[in-house]
């Protein structure tokens, strides 16, 4: 079982069509939830251990929605004064329940007041960077049609504002600058990343951004839902993610 916020009040959309939706109140919004019965992304495994909300296990498991996790997403592109694509820093800032759900499971924030002393914000860093073998971090970098291989994040540190997390990490990188093309997305669009403010870029180059098409994800996802069994869905959600994501282009004059 999962639970996950509709991230912009009551869900409307036929995507959501077989979620079991509560509305759940606390000290900082009003929140609906989806909750259903799926494998967690790799992402949330380190993140997750156990929920210690005891009535989140009294809800019923229905069939499968998404996304579940939304997290408003910052990068800043690092090139070399040569033109070299240096890496990207990425920030992640997740929705208020979600970031709700991390503190809780963590004991943090125990007074509820949405910040955290010192000590816990180095409790909490680094929570979201033990990624197990195999994933990709939700970011992607390609060159020509061509993946570019992102090292493994490096922590830049967290915080949280107002009851929300922010994470930030940096992912190495190599190659010209010029022509990379960069998306933030899951997969299984489990988690809906969604690129906030204009994408910064260190160095002589610049970053043109086009925004997903969100007509045709969608159609694309309620095609998919239609014609895949449930009991299908139960072991795996379509791959409908970088439909889902903007798409960065960087380029270098000279």
């Amino acid at each position: 079982m999962w639970v996950g916020s509709t991230g912009k009040g009551q869900p409307d959309h036929a995507v959501w069509r077989s979620c079991e939706v509560y509305r759940v109140e606390t000290a900082l919004t009003t929140r609906y939830i989806c909750v259903m019965s799926m494998r967690l992304p790799p992402v949330l495994v380190s993140a997750l251990r156990a929920t210690p909300i005891a009535a989140l296990a009294l809800m019923p498991q229905t069939a499968a929605a998404h996304p579940h996790v939304f997290v408003d997403t910052q990068l800043t592109v690092v090139v070399s004064d040569d033109g070299q694509f240096e890496g990207i820093e990425v920030a992640w800032t997740y929705d208020d329940f979600y970031s709700l759900l991390i503190m809780a499971d963590m004991q943090l924030d125990n007074d509820g007041d949405g910040r955290l002393r010192p000590d816990e914000v180095q409790r909490l860093s680094g929570f979201d960077l033990q990624w197990v073998d195999g994933f990709a971090g939700d970011s992607y970098a390609e060159r020509n049609g061509h993946a570019i291989a992102l090292g493994a994040p490096q922590d830049r540190g967290v915080t949280v504002e107002n009851g929300l997390i922010t994470s930030r990490h940096f992912r190495a990188a190599s190659g010209p600058a010029d022509g990379v093309v960069i998306k933030a997305f899951d997969p299984t669009f489990y988690t809906a990343y969604s690129l906030v403010g204009q994408v910064t870029v260190q160095g002589p180059c610049a970053a043109t951004q086009t925004a997903a098409d969100l007509d045709a994800a969608y159609t694309l996802v309620e095609e998919l839902l239609y014609a895949t069994p449930a009991s299908d869905l139960e072991d795996g959600y379509p791959e409908v993610g970088e439909a889902f994501a903007d798409t960065v282009r960087v380029s270098c004059a000279g």
